[in-house]
């Protein structure tokens, strides 16, 4: 990557620094990093080459393991990055997990009991797409616990996090930031797209209508939960091809700092020729 790339895409200033007080109307969900969309999605495009590699890296490294934790409204574009940032990756050492509506047998148990079960392994990325967050977002937003007990979470959450890390495993967490206008043109797109409409809830509608206490639970969750060790990053996603650009670019730092490597033969290779 060449020096002029890196000081175009300075991606740690989308990091929210632990102690901070984010305000998310104050982040641009349309920035473009200054960039056409053309150059973008080249840049994408060879990073993505460079994702592949360090993930087969990370796969039979087997020092390493990565969890990447996805958070946004609805029609935010989760579905989306995991398809074109990871595309290319080999799906052995790549899973993505979902979290919907907890289960009468996940409700029975502890939040945190069915997210613990999909972390990743060693060797492995694991994609969250939603997550542990939910229980601070949906669960705040909708009052289906006391506030005395979804506040108590945030420290769980980091105490979680802490741990998954001191155990070997990096987090990254992404938050893909849109406008209110941008969320209903894509589920606009849904209702007329036929290939689209099978994405689209009538409940969606009426989420809506909570767009301002979804707003104040992100910031909160995003002021509680960035550490130093598994920070939140804000990822402006009004346009795909920047955010696709972002992600992957953060994906292919997070990589390159584990200093990955292959492992060393078992035996000599020198001068064997195979007929």
């Amino acid at each position: 990557m060449t020096e002029e790339y890196t000081m175009e895409m300075d991606t740690d200033r989308l990091r929210v620094r632990p102690g901070t007080k984010v305000r998310l109307d104050d982040i641009d969900p349309g920035e473009d990093g200054g960039l056409d969309k053309a150059t973008g999605k080249e840049r994408t495009k060879e990073l993505r080459a460079e994702l592949e590699t360090l993930q087969e890296m990370l796969y039979v490294d087997g020092r390493h393991k990565m969890l990447v934790v996805l958070q946004a409204l609805d029609a935010g574009g989760k579905d989306g990055t995991v398809r074109a940032v990871f595309d290319g990756v080999n799906p052995q050492g790549v899973s993505v997990t979902s979290f919907k509506k907890p289960s009468t047998e996940e409700l029975a148990h502890d939040y945190l009991w069915r997210v613990h079960q999909h972390t990743p392994r060693a060797g492995h990325i694991e994609i969250f797409n939603r997550s542990h967050y939910e229980d601070v977002l949906v669960v705040r937003v909708h009052d289906l616990v006391p506030e005395a007990r979804w506040r108590k979470r945030y420290g769980h959450i980091r105490a979680f996090e802490q741990m998954l890390v001191d155990e070997g495993t990096t987090i990254i967490k992404l938050f893909l930031h849109i406008s209110k206008d941008e969320q209903l043109e894509r589920q606009q797109e849904r209702i007329d797209d036929p290939a689209k409409r099978w994405k689209f809830d009538p409940a969606d509608i009426e989420q809506r209508k909570y767009w301002d206490e979804y707003q104040d639970a992100f910031e909160a969750m995003l002021d509680e939960t960035s550490t130093e060790e598994a920070p939140w990053y804000v990822i402006p996603a009004n346009r795909n091809w920047f955010r696709n650009l972002v992600v992957s670019q953060i994906m292919v730092e997070k990589l390159r700092a584990l200093d990955l490597r292959y492992p060393e033969p078992e035996f000599d290779f020198e001068g064997l020729v195979l007929e």
